[in-house]
């Protein structure tokens, strides 16, 4: 636990650990509120560690998320693996490369995904609402969710990480055609795995701050399981309005932090 963090900071970053469980489990992208909110509450520790400690505390939300979607959702467990082994391999090699990142370059590379989020739900309203065809897999489309879904976001979620539930799921159902419930489930265990990749790897290299960690993944687990549940009961189209308001909120304080603070 960093020895500077106050009271109030912890607070705030157990509320958005609880928060963005809640957004992962249901649409994906939890990490566009967790990263940001640790690179705003922590700022003078090295981005490597709050990159691990992202990650320490988003596994453990994205797998309670991933076992109640698999229990009650259609899940194709060869076709899970398959990708899931290719994205571990890629978030091994993005989180290895991560340790050289530093937060001056890593803020504004996180404002830039969360812009791109920003516009493709806004151009896109039906983005988390509406299922599309299910057809069979042929070798071909398989071959290219291996490497996009795969080794390509799996190399992002271990390099930086926020959005890659939702790219997931949007890269799944596009590729492989799956409807909404189906790339959600697939996306999360997908999501495990490259989790366990790049923790793994922080964890050689010694930046995680475990203890913080795993207080904010005991929020992060409880905001999963309610996120999964309410996503197969209710659909996502209420979290896509609060998902906007929050990256706009998000992108103005790291603007704000970038450019104008002193």
């Amino acid at each position: 636990m960093p020895p500077d963090i106050s009271l109030v900071t912890l607070i705030l970053l157990c509320l958005t650990a609880l928060a963005a469980g809640w957004v992962d489990a249901v649409v994906g992208g939890g990490g566009l509120l967790l990263l940001p909110a640790l690179l705003v509450g922590l700022p003078h520790v090295p981005a490597a560690y709050v990159l691990g400690t992202n990650k320490s505390t988003a596994i453990v939300g994205t797998t309670a998320a991933a076992v109640t979607y698999v229990r009650r959702a259609p899940f194709d467990v060869r076709t899970g693996l398959r990708i899931g082994l290719a994205a571990m391999a890629g978030s091994l090699g993005g989180a290895f490369f991560a340790a050289g990142i530093d937060s001056a370059v890593l803020r504004p590379l996180i404002m830039a995904v969360l812009l791109a989020v920003l516009v493709f739900v806004l151009v896109r309203p039906a983005f988390g609402t509406a299922p599309g065809p299910a057809e069979p897999v042929t070798r071909a489309r398989m071959a290219a969710a291996i490497l996009i879904a795969g080794l390509g976001i799996g190399f992002y979620d271990g390099l930086i990480g926020p959005g890659t539930g939702a790219f997931l799921i949007v890269a799944l159902a596009a590729v492989l055609h799956m409807d909404l419930v189906a790339s959600s489930a697939t996306a999360k265990v997908v999501n495990v795995c490259t989790n366990v990749g790049a923790l793994t790897m922080f964890a050689i290299q010694g930046t995680v701050l475990w203890q913080l960690g795993a207080l904010l993944a005991s929020f992060n687990l409880v905001g999963g399981l309610v996120g999964a549940r309410m996503a197969l009961k209710k659909g996502a189209g209420f979290v896509r309005g609060v998902l906007v308001v929050v990256v706009v909120a998000l992108l103005g304080k790291l603007a704000y932090d970038q450019w104008l603070a002193g």
